[in-house]
């Protein structure tokens, strides 16, 4: 059974670039006939992406397109989620833990947060619940989950956010190292101030908290500090490997193969590197598998692939959800 368990209906920062990635979806499934880049073919762009925008993400034409994807890629269920930081309701969570006030970075990180954080919690909940039986009928399972930002210290006030909803599954992710956003390209200059190896240490230090929190059903792309390249001698973070993955045993959490620095990132890996992925493999540390996908064009992104790796080291499950429930179904 292919599945793919982490993938996002949309996210800003909201720029012409991004109009135009839209536009590129937009047209992967309904491609305007008229000869590209004539007026004619503009003025259908134009409409198209008005469409889109007036019935914003949350919209059935807008998520089916999502459901279109995974039956041409026979993706059999789908876990959509949502960054905890899209939501208005977390802006004191974030604006906490995240450094939003030191001359280096503050403001920078506290404008992407205002530009991100543009929708209700209930409204995303609403679209993918009114959703499921639509996808049903059409062959493809369809679950609920958020990508919920780790911090040390935050357990209390995360759980709280978390208990707003019934989800069907709840993915802890490391996006911030001391407040500071290390995945954002704007914020990238600072790896070269850093010792490295203490800086994967401290790093890998905080996604063991995250495991060990017991607030997560599978923790995401566990590597991605490497996003931009920067990392040292990866036979020095071996211990590191082992570390996370000892963690994820003793808690019975789950993790994934994650296609999406592969394809989106400098990096041009995926999460796990081969040598961490050997080590959960292992270790019999739970999987599943995602795209990371942001467009529903991408959903489904190097599934087949990971499902044959997984296959290759000798993995015959994957874990999925339903009501923070776990399921494991075989790989097919």
């Amino acid at each position: 059974m292919k599945v793919d368990y982490h993938l996002h209906l949309e996210e800003g920062p909201y720029s012409f670039r991004w109009l135009d990635r839209t536009n590129l979806a937009l047209d992967h499934f309904h491609p305007i006939k008229e000869k590209p880049h004539t007026m004619e073919w503009l003025k259908k762009a134009e409409a198209r992406i008005n469409n889109r925008l007036n019935k914003g993400c949350y919209s059935a034409e807008w998520l089916d397109l999502y459901l279109e994807e995974a039956l041409n890629k026979g993706i059999k269920e789908v876990g959509i989620v949502d960054h905890l930081y899209r939501f208005h309701e977390t802006r004191s969570y974030y604006e906490k833990y995240m450094d939003v006030t030191s001359p280096e970075i503050g403001p920078l990180q506290q404008k992407w947060l205002n530009q991100v954080m543009t929708e209700s919690i209930y409204e995303f909940v609403t679209a993918i619940n009114q959703a499921k039986k639509r996808w049903e009928e059409k062959g493809v399972i369809l679950r609920l989950g958020i990508e919920s930002d780790y911090f040390p210290g935050c357990e209390e006030e995360l759980g709280e956010l978390l208990s707003l909803v019934e989800w069907d599954y709840v993915i802890g992710s490391v996006h911030f190292l001391n407040g500071w956003g290390f995945d954002n390209p704007e914020t990238q200059d600072r790896f070269k101030s850093l010792d490295l190896l203490k800086t994967y240490e401290e790093f890998f230090g905080v996604v063991e908290m995250a495991i060990k929190s017991n607030l997560f059903d599978f923790v995401a792309h566990l590597d991605n500090l490497k996003v931009f390249n920067h990392r040292p001698d990866e036979e020095k973070l071996v211990p590191f490997y082992h570390q996370i993955a000892d963690a994820l045993v003793e808690t019975v959490t789950a993790t994934e193969i994650n296609a999406g620095l592969f394809y989106r990132y400098p990096v041009k890996e995926m999460c796990p590197s081969p040598s961490f992925l050997s080590v959960l493999v292992n270790k019999g540390v739970l999987f599943t598998l995602s795209s990371d996908a942001h467009f529903p064009d991408d959903l489904g992104k190097h599934v087949s692939d990971n499902v044959n790796t997984l296959k290759k080291l000798g993995c015959k499950e994957l874990v999925t959800f339903d009501k923070r429930r776990r399921i494991m179904k075989p790989i097919q």
